[in-house]
């Protein structure tokens, strides 16, 4: 076992959607000449700006950012690869002596690199098979609807039309006659190769839904609706997961005659806004996580500080 005080020091700041993560940690990473890696599952793919709250150019020239545009939306990835990659770029930084800052919502991501990966079973071809038969015929959401019955909690956190998720959660049901909730619990024991501070962002509820419409409104008039149809004209099937995302998803069936453009933009904001729920949920369960308006940042500067200095 690593002494913690030989492990490599990292800083997660995490939150909610649209709470003001990527501002702060752009901040903070100016003040201490630090990096920022990536731990948004939507960041990764390459020509999925807009919809994914991606920073800009001019402030990944100001910052080095890393896991930002490294795969095409019909690429896989996950968890297992967003560790393996940063873990090899936390080493590289530690070598430089550089402050590292992971910075993003995804739950699963931020758990895999303090506890590795959960070793739960792997696929199994027929019954994979068999459940994606049933998806295309009866529709994905009845497939959720068993989840929802077998495994509420997993069902609370995968959404009804993420079918490659909810085929997952089944298949290990199927297995090994337990939950995948189970497999994956957040709280599980586990030894980090890492010294972690956790850093949570949050506002009041009102707020932050309120955040989360205006930034709906603000991608759409960035060019959201157009960012969308250059995907689906270059070729990358609505069918994809990258494109069953939030806001692509959506977007996607109205540029396919499925519904306006005034429907599609409050369903954006009002799953955007369940998304958010979720997240705090998930979040709420980990114990270390220190919670911080957005707005103190020279209180988070200074917690930083504490924690970067040497032992």
């Amino acid at each position: 076992m690593i002494e913690k005080a030989d492990r490599p020091k990292v800083v997660i700041i995490t939150g909610p959607t649209a709470v003001g993560k990527s501002g702060l940690a752009h901040r903070l990473a100016q003040a201490l000449g630090g990096e920022i890696i990536n731990a948004d599952s939507m960041q990764v793919y390459r020509l999925m700006d807009i919809g994914t709250a991606k920073p800009s150019l001019r402030e990944r020239q100001e910052v080095p950012y890393h896991l930002i545009d490294i795969i095409d939306p019909d690429q896989p990835f996950d968890a297992s690869m967003f560790r393996s990659r940063a873990s090899a770029v936390v080493r590289d930084l530690q070598e430089r002596k550089k402050p590292t800052l992971v910075v993003g919502g995804t739950g699963l991501y931020l758990r895999v690199l303090q506890r590795g990966i959960f070793s739960c079973p792997t696929s199994n071809p027929e019954i994979r098979k068999r459940l994606k038969q049933k998806a295309s015929e009866e529709g994905p959401e009845s497939l959720w609807t068993r989840l929802k019955e077998e495994d509420p909690i997993a069902a609370e956190r995968i959404h009804p039309r993420d079918t490659f998720r909810v085929i997952r959660a089944l298949e290990v049901w199927e297995m090994t006659g337990q939950p995948i909730s189970q497999w994956q619990l957040w709280d599980r024991e586990g030894d980090s190769e890492f010294n972690l501070l956790w850093i949570g962002l949050t506002l009041d509820r009102k707020v932050l839904y309120q955040r989360i419409n205006e930034r709906v409104e603000a991608m759409l008039a960035q060019g959201f609706l157009e960012e969308v149809r250059t995907l689906l004209n270059s070729g990358y099937s609505s069918d994809l997961n990258s494109m069953k995302s939030l806001g692509y998803r959506h977007l996607a069936g109205v540029l396919q005659g499925l519904g306006t453009l005034e429907e599609a933009k409050e369903k954006i904001k009002r799953d955007t806004r369940h998304y958010a729920k979720r997240q705090l949920t998930w979040l709420s369960k980990e114990s270390n996580l220190k919670w911080y308006s957005p707005e103190e940042f020279d209180k988070i500067h200074s917690t930083l500080l504490d924690f970067l200095k040497d032992p």
